[in-house]
């Protein structure tokens, strides 16, 4: 009441909105002494009847009823709303009581896996999400919550293997319990760190009266810091450009080959515009000879205008002129002059 919003330590659960609502939590030192006053409005969905009533929490402190030996239990088959029911809750601290043997026993706190970073478990099976039940007695552990301490069950722990707990076919009738997420506390050994807190005045100094900006500001020129924006980057990327350009330009390596290559690729072209045009000079061999026999001068077989596509490859002796007559060798047989 007063408040937008219920107080921190306090938890709602509704799983649909037919079934129960169920408040619960513990409240810290902070709060003893406080009554915390919850105001509850509720509406017929029909009639649109209202109803209000005022649940009024007073908080005592557990200074009066020490518990220093404490022991946190993980129970998987079990969600929060059914663990706070009355009579499921007097079976699970039962069963605590028979392992631990304590003059009293309270439950001190209980809070759903969810709330400690659990995941919410698939709609198969009917799995829980599980809920941590914190439980206080008055006196030190028993050997069967001790075992869960023994270097075997911590290395059966660490293989995500369960731990051999002798007692516990005392919970696995109702109660799922997670060995390897037990934990014992022990808070008379523990060091009290705490340090009383000097609060102050909560005023702050006097800093004057308030002084808002004139309503004439002076506008700012954003022209010579755009230029800069610009100017800057710009001038840089041309000085790497030019540098890059004299490196790949004026400083490459292997001209000898380019020259080479392109006096390769020069001739391949002629010889391939050599290769279209049949009207070239004609080579060395047809230019004029000396006759072997007479000194005489011979003209060249072939004009420059003689269309050599239709020239035989071998020329026969009847037409070459001026060549010498070779005789003949005769057959056997009568000679004629």
């Amino acid at each position: 009441m007063g408040y937008p919003d219920r107080p921190g330590w306090l938890r709602y659960i509704q799983r649909t909105p037919y079934s129960d609502g169920v408040l619960y939590g513990s409240p810290t030192a902070e709060n003893v002494g406080k009554p915390t006053i919850i105001e509850i409005t509720a509406y017929n969905r029909r009639t649109f009847e209202t109803a209000r009533h005022n649940l009024i929490i007073n908080i005592m402190s557990a200074e009066d009823f020490p518990l220093p030996y404490q022991a946190e239990f993980f129970i998987k088959n079990m969600n929060v709303e059914e663990m706070l029911a009355s009579e499921v809750l007097g079976d699970f601290l039962g069963a605590v009581k028979n392992v631990w043997q304590p003059e009293r026993l309270n439950a001190i706190n209980i809070t759903s896996a969810l709330d400690r970073g659990g995941r919410v478990p698939l709609p198969i099976n009917d799995l829980k999400e599980g809920v941590y039940v914190m439980v206080g007695a008055d006196v030190p552990f028993s050997s069967c919550l001790r075992e869960v301490e023994n270097p075997q069950n911590q290395l059966r722990c660490s293989q995500e293997m369960e731990p051999v707990i002798t007692c516990d076919k005392k919970f696995r009738t109702q109660f799922y319990i997670d060995w390897c997420k037990i934990s014992l506390v022990d808070k008379t050994k523990q060091v009290s760190t705490y340090q009383e807190v000097i609060r102050g005045e909560g005023i702050l100094p006097d800093g004057g009266e308030y002084k808002p900006p004139s309503d004439s500001l002076k506008s700012r020129d954003y022209y010579t810091d755009f230029l800069i924006t610009l100017a800057v980057p710009s001038a840089v990327a041309l000085v790497l450009f030019l540098i890059l350009a004299y490196i790949m330009c004026c400083r490459r390596e292997g001209v000898i080959q380019l020259v080479h290559h392109s006096a390769i690729q020069k001739s391949t072209k002629e010889l391939r515009d050599m290769s279209k045009n049949r009207e070239i000079a004609w080579p060395l061999s047809t230019l004029p000879v000396f006759h072997p026999v007479t000194g005489e001068i011979i003209p060249p077989l072939h004009t420059d205008n003689y269309d050599s596509t239709n020239m035989p490859l071998m020329q026969t002796q009847q037409n070459l002129p001026h060549q010498t007559q070779i005789p003949q060798q005769q057959t056997t047989g009568k000679w004629y002059p």
